[in-house]
């Protein structure tokens, strides 16, 4: 899995006038090439009397899977400039189609890449992107005479508390980067004397709100 990425904050549409030419971008997370062209399918579907409906996606902890459709404009002046925004914001796991309602004016080839490039990069920032951050779940389990310091050491601290659970013992839910597990349970033992419960859950993806950009 992925130690973290950038992509886009929730499934979403946006769309901007140029020339009297609409413009709708359309985004989805995405993680699989299928589930990316399911994507497509199904906007092309329901904007089926689109002039075009240009797509690009990227894939991958590597950026494995990159593909881009210019859907019926000059070669390169759509699917191309769409994806490369997805690749100078440097995001993954991410598919945007754009559908195009053609008002009348053409655009010329340069028009084309500027209209589409700006459509995707207006779409993100109107939208909101995300980092999502790979965490394991960790299960902190003590007495309630270590409620206070605990509670006020880990809300000071970069582990965000999910829950504490009043029960038998006290319980505080957190998340831990794979990589802080070690220093954060040596932690924890110091701060309790060895009176805590350190228990290990499983990973999973914490999401972070990524402050807008142009």
């Amino acid at each position: 899995m992925q130690p973290s990425y950038v992509t886009i904050k929730k499934q979403a549409s946006h769309e901007i006038t140029i020339q009297k030419s609409r413009f709708i971008s359309h985004f989805k997370h995405t993680t699989t090439e299928s589930e990316a062209q399911t994507f497509i399918t199904e906007i092309k579907k329901q904007y089926a009397n689109a002039n075009h409906n240009c797509s690009a996606y990227i894939i991958g902890e590597n950026n494995d899977q990159q593909k881009a459709n210019d859907d019926g404009e000059p070669s390169g002046t759509a699917g191309v400039p769409m994806l490369e925004v997805l690749k100078k914001k440097n995001l993954r796991n991410i598919t945007v189609v754009v559908t195009r309602f053609f008002g009348g004016i053409k655009l010329g080839a340069g028009g084309l890449i500027r209209a589409y490039s700006h459509s995707v990069s207006d779409g993100i920032v109107s939208i909101g992107l995300i980092k999502r951050q790979l965490v394991n779940e960790v299960i902190i389990s003590f007495d309630y005479g270590w409620l206070g310091k605990m509670e006020n050491e880990l809300r000071q601290s970069p582990y965000p508390v999910q829950s504490i659970d009043y029960a038998e013992a006290v319980q505080i839910t957190t998340y831990v980067e794979p990589v802080d597990l070690l220093s954060f349970e040596e932690w924890i033992t110091n701060l309790t004397n060895g009176q805590a419960l350190i228990i290990i859950g499983n990973e999973t993806y914490l999401e972070l709100d990524v402050p807008p950009t142009a």
